[in-house]
Protein backbone atom coordinates (compact mmCIF):
# COMPACT_ATOMS: atom_id res chain seq x y z
CA UNK A 1 0.00 0.00 0.00
CA UNK A 2 0.98 3.67 -0.21
CA UNK A 3 1.54 5.80 2.87
CA UNK A 4 2.90 9.19 3.92
CA UNK A 5 5.94 8.70 6.12
CA UNK A 6 8.40 10.79 8.09
CA UNK A 7 11.50 8.76 7.36
CA UNK A 8 14.55 10.52 8.79
CA UNK A 9 15.23 13.22 11.35
CA UNK A 10 15.02 16.63 9.72
CA UNK A 11 13.52 15.24 6.54
CA UNK A 12 10.24 16.06 4.84
CA UNK A 13 7.27 13.67 4.73
CA UNK A 14 7.14 11.57 1.58
CA UNK A 15 4.75 9.17 -0.08
CA UNK A 16 6.19 5.64 -0.17
CA UNK A 17 5.10 2.06 -0.77
CA UNK A 18 5.02 -0.20 2.30
CA UNK A 19 3.80 -3.76 2.87
CA UNK A 20 0.05 -4.26 3.16
CA UNK A 21 -0.85 -4.57 6.85
CA UNK A 22 -2.83 -7.47 8.28
CA UNK A 23 -4.76 -7.42 11.57
CA UNK A 24 -3.47 -9.63 14.35
CA UNK A 25 -5.57 -11.08 17.19
CA UNK A 26 -7.87 -8.43 18.62
CA UNK A 27 -7.00 -5.91 15.90
CA UNK A 28 -9.08 -4.23 13.20
CA UNK A 29 -7.98 -3.30 9.68
CA UNK A 30 -9.50 -0.13 8.24
CA UNK A 31 -9.58 1.05 4.66
CA UNK A 32 -8.90 4.71 5.34
CA UNK A 33 -11.54 7.15 4.11
CA UNK A 34 -9.96 10.33 5.47
CA UNK A 35 -7.06 11.44 7.65
CA UNK A 36 -6.42 14.84 9.22
CA UNK A 37 -3.22 16.90 9.18
CA UNK A 38 -2.22 18.53 12.46
CA UNK A 39 0.39 20.93 13.87
CA UNK A 40 1.36 18.15 16.29
CA UNK A 41 2.82 16.27 13.31
CA UNK A 42 4.96 19.29 12.46
CA UNK A 43 6.13 19.45 16.07
CA UNK A 44 7.19 15.79 15.90
CA UNK A 45 9.09 16.45 12.67
CA UNK A 46 10.97 19.29 14.37
CA UNK A 47 12.33 17.10 17.17
CA UNK A 48 15.96 16.07 17.37
CA UNK A 49 16.97 12.40 17.35
CA UNK A 50 17.35 12.60 21.14
CA UNK A 51 13.80 13.92 21.56
CA UNK A 52 12.13 11.20 19.49
CA UNK A 53 10.68 8.44 21.64
CA UNK A 54 9.97 6.05 18.76
CA UNK A 55 11.86 4.74 15.74
CA UNK A 56 11.57 6.07 12.22
CA UNK A 57 10.12 5.72 9.64
CA UNK A 58 6.70 6.74 10.95
CA UNK A 59 3.46 6.73 8.96
CA UNK A 60 1.82 10.05 9.87
CA UNK A 61 -1.80 10.84 10.75
CA UNK A 62 -3.46 10.70 14.18
CA UNK A 63 -6.92 11.71 12.94
CA UNK A 64 -8.43 8.78 11.07
CA UNK A 65 -11.71 7.45 9.76
CA UNK A 66 -12.44 4.50 7.51
CA UNK A 67 -14.43 1.38 6.81
CA UNK A 68 -13.75 -1.94 8.50
CA UNK A 69 -11.94 -4.12 5.94
CA UNK A 70 -10.93 -7.11 8.10
CA UNK A 71 -10.73 -8.18 11.73
CA UNK A 72 -8.35 -10.37 13.69
CA UNK A 73 -9.22 -13.33 15.87
CA UNK A 74 -11.43 -12.53 18.83
CA UNK A 75 -12.72 -9.17 17.60
CA UNK A 76 -16.33 -8.37 18.43
CA UNK A 77 -18.53 -5.31 18.17
CA UNK A 78 -17.65 -4.14 14.65
CA UNK A 79 -18.90 -5.25 11.24
CA UNK A 80 -17.09 -5.50 7.92
CA UNK A 81 -17.91 -2.39 5.87
CA UNK A 82 -18.90 -0.31 8.91
CA UNK A 83 -17.87 3.37 8.81
CA UNK A 84 -15.94 4.35 11.94
CA UNK A 85 -13.80 7.08 13.48
CA UNK A 86 -10.58 6.24 15.32
CA UNK A 87 -10.11 7.29 18.94
CA UNK A 88 -6.43 8.25 18.92
CA UNK A 89 -5.00 8.38 22.46
CA UNK A 90 -4.63 4.65 22.98
CA UNK A 91 -4.05 3.33 26.50
CA UNK A 92 -3.68 0.01 28.26
CA UNK A 93 -7.44 -0.35 28.78
CA UNK A 94 -7.05 -1.60 32.34
CA UNK A 95 -5.62 1.15 34.59
CA UNK A 96 -7.73 3.44 36.76
CA UNK A 97 -7.88 6.14 34.07
CA UNK A 98 -8.60 3.77 31.17
CA UNK A 99 -11.40 2.21 33.22
CA UNK A 100 -13.10 5.62 33.05
CA UNK A 101 -12.58 5.89 29.30
CA UNK A 102 -9.77 8.42 29.88
CA UNK A 103 -7.15 6.62 27.84
CA UNK A 104 -5.62 10.01 27.07
CA UNK A 105 -4.40 9.90 30.68
CA UNK A 106 -3.41 6.21 30.79
CA UNK A 107 -0.93 5.73 33.63
CA UNK A 108 0.85 2.78 31.96
CA UNK A 109 1.12 3.84 28.32
CA UNK A 110 4.75 4.94 28.60
CA UNK A 111 5.73 1.86 30.58
CA UNK A 112 4.10 -0.45 28.03
CA UNK A 113 5.26 1.48 24.96
CA UNK A 114 1.70 2.23 23.82
CA UNK A 115 1.61 5.13 21.38
CA UNK A 116 -1.13 6.81 19.34
CA UNK A 117 -1.40 6.16 15.61
CA UNK A 118 0.68 8.71 13.75
CA UNK A 119 2.49 9.71 16.94
CA UNK A 120 4.53 6.56 17.42
CA UNK A 121 2.36 3.78 15.98
CA UNK A 122 1.66 3.64 12.21
CA UNK A 123 -0.86 6.36 11.38
CA UNK A 124 -3.84 7.01 9.16
CA UNK A 125 -2.31 8.82 6.18
CA UNK A 126 -2.15 5.55 4.31
CA UNK A 127 -4.47 3.36 2.30
CA UNK A 128 -4.97 1.06 5.31
CA UNK A 129 -4.62 1.39 9.08
CA UNK A 130 -4.41 -1.29 11.77
CA UNK A 131 -6.27 -0.29 14.95
CA UNK A 132 -5.06 -2.09 18.04
CA UNK A 133 -8.47 -2.73 19.61
CA UNK A 134 -12.11 -2.40 18.57
CA UNK A 135 -12.77 -0.20 21.63
CA UNK A 136 -10.82 2.52 19.85
CA UNK A 137 -13.45 2.74 17.11
CA UNK A 138 -16.59 4.87 17.27
CA UNK A 139 -19.35 4.36 14.68
CA UNK A 140 -19.84 7.28 12.31
CA UNK A 141 -23.19 6.09 11.03
CA UNK A 142 -24.58 8.72 8.70
CA UNK A 143 -21.78 11.21 9.40
CA UNK A 144 -19.62 11.87 6.34
CA UNK A 145 -16.00 10.80 7.09
CA UNK A 146 -14.18 13.62 5.27
CA UNK A 147 -16.16 16.37 6.99
CA UNK A 148 -15.94 14.78 10.45
CA UNK A 149 -12.62 12.92 10.70
CA UNK A 150 -10.95 15.92 12.35
CA UNK A 151 -13.43 15.80 15.19
CA UNK A 152 -11.28 12.95 16.56
CA UNK A 153 -8.71 15.59 17.58
CA UNK A 154 -9.65 19.07 16.36
CA UNK A 155 -13.09 18.51 17.90
CA UNK A 156 -12.28 16.25 20.83
CA UNK A 157 -9.36 18.29 22.16
CA UNK A 158 -11.20 21.63 22.43
CA UNK A 159 -14.32 19.87 23.72
CA UNK A 160 -12.29 18.32 26.54
CA UNK A 161 -10.65 21.68 27.24
CA UNK A 162 -13.97 23.53 27.32
CA UNK A 163 -15.98 20.96 29.26
CA UNK A 164 -14.17 21.61 32.52
CA UNK A 165 -14.80 25.35 32.30
CA UNK A 166 -18.55 25.18 31.73
CA UNK A 167 -19.53 26.11 35.34
CA UNK A 168 -17.69 29.43 34.90
CA UNK A 169 -19.24 30.31 31.53
CA UNK A 170 -22.52 31.68 32.82
CA UNK A 171 -24.63 34.48 31.30
CA UNK A 172 -22.56 37.67 31.17
CA UNK A 173 -19.24 35.80 31.07
CA UNK A 174 -16.57 36.00 28.39
CA UNK A 175 -14.46 33.28 26.76
CA UNK A 176 -11.30 34.05 24.77
CA UNK A 177 -10.01 31.76 22.01
CA UNK A 178 -6.41 32.38 20.93
CA UNK A 179 -5.66 30.76 17.58
CA UNK A 180 -8.64 30.16 15.29
CA UNK A 181 -7.18 27.42 13.07
CA UNK A 182 -7.92 23.70 13.09
CA UNK A 183 -8.82 23.44 16.79
CA UNK A 184 -9.71 27.05 17.52
CA UNK A 185 -12.44 27.44 14.92
CA UNK A 186 -14.11 24.31 16.32
CA UNK A 187 -13.72 25.63 19.88
CA UNK A 188 -15.64 28.78 18.91
CA UNK A 189 -18.54 26.66 17.66
CA UNK A 190 -18.51 24.52 20.79
CA UNK A 191 -18.53 27.58 23.05
CA UNK A 192 -21.47 29.04 21.15
CA UNK A 193 -23.38 25.73 21.32
CA UNK A 194 -22.66 24.90 24.95
CA UNK A 195 -22.49 28.27 26.72
CA UNK A 196 -24.07 31.74 26.78
CA UNK A 197 -20.60 33.33 27.01
CA UNK A 198 -19.42 36.17 24.81
CA UNK A 199 -16.73 34.61 22.57
CA UNK A 200 -13.71 36.69 21.60
CA UNK A 201 -11.28 35.25 19.04
CA UNK A 202 -7.64 36.25 18.51
CA UNK A 203 -5.41 35.43 15.54
CA UNK A 204 -2.67 36.97 13.43
CA UNK A 205 -4.39 37.36 10.05
CA UNK A 206 -7.63 38.86 8.80
CA UNK A 207 -8.39 35.64 6.89
CA UNK A 208 -8.36 33.60 10.09
CA UNK A 209 -10.34 36.24 11.96
CA UNK A 210 -12.95 36.17 9.22
CA UNK A 211 -13.27 32.39 9.67
CA UNK A 212 -13.72 33.02 13.41
CA UNK A 213 -16.55 35.46 12.71
CA UNK A 214 -18.12 33.05 10.24
CA UNK A 215 -18.27 30.22 12.79
CA UNK A 216 -19.73 32.40 15.53
CA UNK A 217 -17.19 34.59 17.35
CA UNK A 218 -18.85 37.69 18.77
CA UNK A 219 -15.60 39.66 18.43
CA UNK A 220 -12.42 39.03 16.44
CA UNK A 221 -9.20 40.79 17.52
CA UNK A 222 -5.82 40.90 15.81
CA UNK A 223 -3.33 39.04 17.99
CA UNK A 224 -0.53 41.57 18.46
CA UNK A 225 1.15 43.43 21.31
CA UNK A 226 -2.04 45.43 21.95
CA UNK A 227 -4.44 42.47 21.92
CA UNK A 228 -4.49 41.96 25.69
CA UNK A 229 -5.38 45.60 26.32
CA UNK A 230 -8.20 45.39 23.78
CA UNK A 231 -9.64 42.24 25.32
CA UNK A 232 -9.46 43.62 28.86
CA UNK A 233 -11.21 46.77 27.68
CA UNK A 234 -13.98 44.64 26.16
CA UNK A 235 -14.45 42.27 29.06
CA UNK A 236 -12.81 43.53 32.22
CA UNK A 237 -11.27 40.05 32.27
CA UNK A 238 -12.43 36.74 30.78
CA UNK A 239 -13.74 33.83 32.83
CA UNK A 240 -12.12 31.27 30.50
CA UNK A 241 -9.18 31.61 28.11
CA UNK A 242 -8.15 28.93 25.64
CA UNK A 243 -4.73 29.16 23.99
CA UNK A 244 -4.56 26.85 20.97
CA UNK A 245 -1.12 28.15 19.97
CA UNK A 246 0.90 27.86 23.17
CA UNK A 247 3.95 29.98 22.28
CA UNK A 248 5.41 32.44 24.78
CA UNK A 249 3.54 35.57 23.60
CA UNK A 250 0.15 33.85 23.37
CA UNK A 251 0.53 32.27 26.81
CA UNK A 252 1.39 35.71 28.21
CA UNK A 253 -1.71 37.16 26.55
CA UNK A 254 -3.84 34.30 27.90
CA UNK A 255 -2.81 34.83 31.51
CA UNK A 256 -3.03 38.62 31.28
CA UNK A 257 -6.67 38.70 30.11
CA UNK A 258 -7.93 36.25 32.75
CA UNK A 259 -10.33 37.54 35.39
CA UNK A 260 -10.29 36.57 39.06
CA UNK A 261 -11.22 32.89 39.49
CA UNK A 262 -10.83 32.34 35.73
CA UNK A 263 -9.46 29.24 34.05
CA UNK A 264 -6.61 29.55 31.56
CA UNK A 265 -6.33 26.46 29.39
CA UNK A 266 -3.08 26.00 27.44
CA UNK A 267 -3.81 23.54 24.62
CA UNK A 268 -1.21 24.50 22.00
CA UNK A 269 2.18 22.81 22.13
CA UNK A 270 4.30 25.80 21.16
CA UNK A 271 6.50 25.51 24.24
CA UNK A 272 5.30 28.65 26.06
CA UNK A 273 5.29 28.58 29.87
CA UNK A 274 2.76 30.45 32.00
CA UNK A 275 3.92 32.65 34.87
CA UNK A 276 1.82 31.71 37.88
CA UNK A 277 2.11 33.16 41.36
CA UNK A 278 0.88 35.95 43.60
CA UNK A 279 0.69 39.08 41.49
CA UNK A 280 1.60 37.29 38.26
CA UNK A 281 -1.99 36.34 37.40
CA UNK A 282 -5.45 37.41 38.57
CA UNK A 283 -6.46 36.29 42.04
CA UNK A 284 -7.51 32.64 42.29
CA UNK A 285 -7.15 32.06 38.54
CA UNK A 286 -5.98 28.59 37.56
CA UNK A 287 -3.91 27.32 34.64
CA UNK A 288 -4.13 23.82 33.20
CA UNK A 289 -2.72 21.97 30.22
CA UNK A 290 -5.12 19.21 29.10
CA UNK A 291 -4.37 16.52 26.55
CA UNK A 292 -6.79 15.24 23.89
CA UNK A 293 -9.98 13.76 25.47
CA UNK A 294 -11.76 10.62 26.63
CA UNK A 295 -13.54 7.98 24.55
CA UNK A 296 -16.86 9.06 26.00
CA UNK A 297 -16.18 12.66 25.04
CA UNK A 298 -15.50 11.64 21.43
CA UNK A 299 -18.94 10.03 21.34
CA UNK A 300 -20.39 13.29 22.68
CA UNK A 301 -18.57 15.37 20.05
CA UNK A 302 -19.91 13.18 17.26
CA UNK A 303 -23.40 13.61 18.68
CA UNK A 304 -22.93 17.37 18.47
CA UNK A 305 -21.99 16.93 14.82
CA UNK A 306 -25.16 14.91 14.25
CA UNK A 307 -27.11 17.74 15.83
CA UNK A 308 -25.55 20.15 13.35
CA UNK A 309 -23.93 22.46 15.89
CA UNK A 310 -20.29 21.83 14.89
CA UNK A 311 -18.91 21.89 11.37
CA UNK A 312 -15.19 21.57 10.58
CA UNK A 313 -13.94 23.79 7.76
CA UNK A 314 -11.81 21.40 5.66
CA UNK A 315 -9.43 21.57 2.71
CA UNK A 316 -9.01 18.20 0.97
CA UNK A 317 -5.87 16.74 -0.59
CA UNK A 318 -5.00 13.49 -2.34
CA UNK A 319 -2.31 11.24 -0.88
CA UNK A 320 0.15 12.54 -3.48
CA UNK A 321 -0.65 16.08 -2.35
CA UNK A 322 -0.14 15.29 1.35
CA UNK A 323 3.40 16.76 1.52
CA UNK A 324 1.99 19.99 0.10
CA UNK A 325 -0.69 20.02 2.81
CA UNK A 326 2.04 19.97 5.47
CA UNK A 327 3.90 22.77 3.73
CA UNK A 328 0.75 24.89 3.63
CA UNK A 329 -0.01 24.15 7.29
CA UNK A 330 3.52 25.08 8.35
CA UNK A 331 3.24 28.34 6.39
CA UNK A 332 -0.07 29.20 8.07
CA UNK A 333 -2.01 28.93 4.81
CA UNK A 334 -4.53 26.28 5.85
CA UNK A 335 -7.79 27.93 6.87
CA UNK A 336 -9.41 25.29 9.09
CA UNK A 337 -8.24 21.68 8.81
CA UNK A 338 -6.40 19.88 6.01
CA UNK A 339 -7.77 16.39 5.28
CA UNK A 340 -6.05 13.71 3.19
CA UNK A 341 -8.03 11.21 1.10
CA UNK A 342 -5.65 8.23 0.87
CA UNK A 343 -8.02 6.20 -1.31
CA UNK A 344 -9.63 9.16 -3.09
Amino acid sequence: MRALQYREVGGKPEVVSVPDPEPGPGQVLLKVSAAGVCHSDIAVMSWTAEQLTFPLPLTLGHEGAGTVAAVGDGVRGVEIGESVAVYGPWGCGACVMCAQGKENYCVRADELGIMPPGLGAPGAIAEYLVVDDARHLVPLGELEPVANVSLTDAGLTPYHAIKGTLPKLVPGSAAVVIGTGGLGHVAIQLLRALTPARVIALDVSEEKLELARTVGAHEAVLSDERAADRVRAMTGGAQAVFDFVGVGPTVATATSVAAAEAEVVIVGIGGGVAQVGFGAIAFDASVRAPYWGSRGELIEVLELARAGVVDVHVETYSLDEAPEAYERLHAGKVNGRAVILPNG
